[in-house]
């Protein structure tokens, strides 16, 4: 029997110049969390990293994040084989929804003294320091697709997207580099 391989759909891109990089993000587990105020310590505990309570803001600890994107709902997402759906789903209190989105979501890292300008090309964010600091996130648009955008440092994002707008994001990038 043949075994299918998963392939990601942005294999083997790279954009380097005019001052910035597009790479994509490796395989990672990818959760999308829904919780209420009872279920919040106790969704942090199970993985490792206390959900952010505060608008637009990302806590990490040993590889694995928690981006609040909503009023009640957190993106969470770790390495490979981290478990994240299954840690989740052990904790007992409070009302809360994980919904597993690591074959639905990939991600690319966009850095460099540019990366501002090209994120800018077709994402109507502030993203100056002051108004988007480190570890900042929201959900925003490139484009026309939908994206989860987070700031890792002063010069380098991580952006999420659907697998099927992937392309279409990746080519938004790197024709905005192209053009900068």
């Amino acid at each position: 029997m043949v075994e299918a391989q998963r392939t990601h759909p942005l294999q083997d891109r790279l954009y380097a110049g005019n001052g910035v990089a597009v790479t994509p993000v490796k395989f990672h587990d990818r959760v999308s969390l829904r919780a209420d105020k009872e279920a919040i310590a106790g969704l942090g505990k199970a993985i490792g990293v206390a959900l952010p309570k505060d608008i637009r803001t990302a806590n990490t600890k040993d590889e694995v994040s928690a981006l609040w994107i909503g009023p009640d709902e957190w993106f969470v997402i770790g390495p490979q084989g981290t478990g994240l759906e299954e840690k989740l789903n052990k904790v007992k209190t409070g009302l809360f929804s994980v919904v597993p989105i690591g074959h639905r979501n990939t991600g690319m890292f966009v850095s460099g003294k540019n990366a501002v300008a090209v994120l800018n090309a077709g994402c109507p964010q502030d993203l100056s320091l002051d108004a988007f600091p480190i570890s900042a996130c929201t959900r925003t648009i490139m484009g026309k697709a939908e994206i989860i955008l987070w700031r890792k440092d002063e010069h380098r994002f991580h952006v999420e997207c659907w697998r099927s707008f992937s392309n279409y994001v990746w080519k938004h990038l790197t024709e905005a580099a192209r053009c900068i």
